[in-house]
């Protein structure tokens, strides 16, 4: 069953981990996403990143790699529970694109059988979610 939606941010906290070298940086996320359309969730979230450029002037400017996990908790389609996804995704030139696959077991209610993978975008236009699932 293919579903998608879109997500704001509710919250970002970013703290760098390791000093800055040469325009790089190591940063530590904590967020939390507001899911809607096929999935009305709350998504809390955990990202290591690491910005091969770094523009702290201009955000749009910089690039990164990140990696994370985000726990969903509310409906699919529908149908009550919470979820784990893993993300792994790049920041360039304001725009976050990201692969994500739900992790084997971590569903739970009526999600505990939940499986998928899928993606999202966030840029100038706002932010896209697409995933792929099996119930």
């Amino acid at each position: 069953m293919n579903l998608n939606g879109t997500y704001t941010v509710a919250g970002w906290e970013e703290v760098p981990y390791r000093p800055d070298e040469n325009g790089m940086r190591f940063s530590r996320i904590t967020a939390q996403f507001l899911f809607a359309g096929d999935i009305v969730a709350t998504g809390h979230v955990e990202y290591l990143m690491f910005y091969s450029s770094f523009d702290p002037a201009d955000m749009h400017k910089s690039a990164a790699q990140y990696v994370g996990q985000i726990r969903l908790v509310g409906q699919v389609k529908g149908k009550s529970g919470s979820f784990v996804l893993n993300d792994s995704g790049t920041f360039h030139a304001g725009v976050a694109n990201s692969e994500v696959d739900i992790i084997v077991g971590s569903g739970t209610g009526e999600l505990s059988t939940l499986i998928g993978l899928g993606s999202y975008l966030a840029d100038k236009d706002g932010c896209r979610w697409e995933l792929d699932i099996q119930l």
